[in-house]
């Protein structure tokens, strides 16, 4: 019971791994509840909720029509959806358990495990969200056009990877500044509600206020994906090279940050936190 795996052959060390991570990442994928399903389903009312609440402002500003040529709703859900997967991968590889968390005191876990099975588990809850939230629109409402799909999944997974990104940082930086790391968390989501793009078509902003925004990738995400989704939209103002060398640039430098915090950390830090 008590015994600690000893793999012989490197094949045995990674599918002893690959079974840690998985058995990970169905734990993290449980959202906090017991039951899977449950908890899979608040993910779909928040993301529910949330397209609900833009249509209504959008009702309030006298938008009744989509500003891009196409389907409203699908307009909103290219921006709500790319922000919801974006944040809540940075929420969740930010929350991942640390070196002094109790599952680190099991042998065949490690932080790289944690790290990996919040981000996948993420992606798992955003994807069957989106899916089935499409889905019910497509046959119950009104019937949608994909321009690119696969262009569109591709943009989906980088808000994704993009989060993630974001999300090593503010884990490399945690067990130095807490505090800090959870204020500055809530200040980049906050501001993300506004010059992440999905409120407004890229095409149509001024020069001058161009420069608020486009250093934020996914603005970029943002506007490439409604470039995918709708036939009659072209980006001109943003790309997707931005957002791809930042995030593989953040990704790096988290995880510098992370193995040397985590040669560092002490238990002792958090007493009293």
């Amino acid at each position: 019971m008590f015994q600690t795996p000893v793999y012989r052959t490197r094949t045995s060390g990674l599918l002893g791994m690959l079974e840690v991570t998985y058995h990970t990442i169905v734990r993290s994928a449980r959202g906090g509840h017991r039951n899977a399903v449950i908890g899979m389903v608040l993910n779909m009312v928040q993301g529910l909720t949330m397209v609900v609440a833009f249509l209504i402002f959008f009702q309030i500003l006298g938008l009744r029509s989509s500003p891009i040529r196409g389907d409203m709703m699908l307009f909103i859900m290219s921006g709500v959806f790319v922000y919801m997967t974006h944040i809540k991968a940075l929420s969740a590889v930010m929350s991942a358990a640390g070196p002094t968390s109790s599952m680190m005191l099991h042998r065949p876990m490690n932080t790289i495990v944690a790290i990996l099975a919040a981000a996948v588990s993420t992606l798992y809850s955003q994807f069957i969200t989106l899916l089935v939230i499409l889905s019910i629109y497509h046959i119950g409402f009104n019937p949608i056009t994909i321009h690119d799909p696969i262009a569109a999944m591709g943009l989906f997974l980088l808000a994704w990877f993009s989060g993630c990104a974001v999300g090593m940082i503010f884990l490399a930086l945690k067990p130095w500044f807490p505090r800090f790391t959870g204020i500055a968390k809530t200040i980049y989501t906050r501001v993300n509600m506004i010059a992440s793009g999905k409120m407004f078509v890229v095409n149509t902003l001024p020069a001058s206020t161009m420069a608020m925004f486009d250093w934020n990738p996914l603005f970029h995400n943002i506007d490439q994906m409604r470039g995918a989704v709708f036939l009659h939209y072209n980006p001109q103002f943003t790309n997707i090279s931005y957002p791809i060398y930042l995030s593989l640039a953040l990704i790096m430098i988290g995880l510098m940050g992370e193995f040397f915090a985590r040669k560092h950390v002490s238990i002792s830090w958090f007493a009293g936190r």
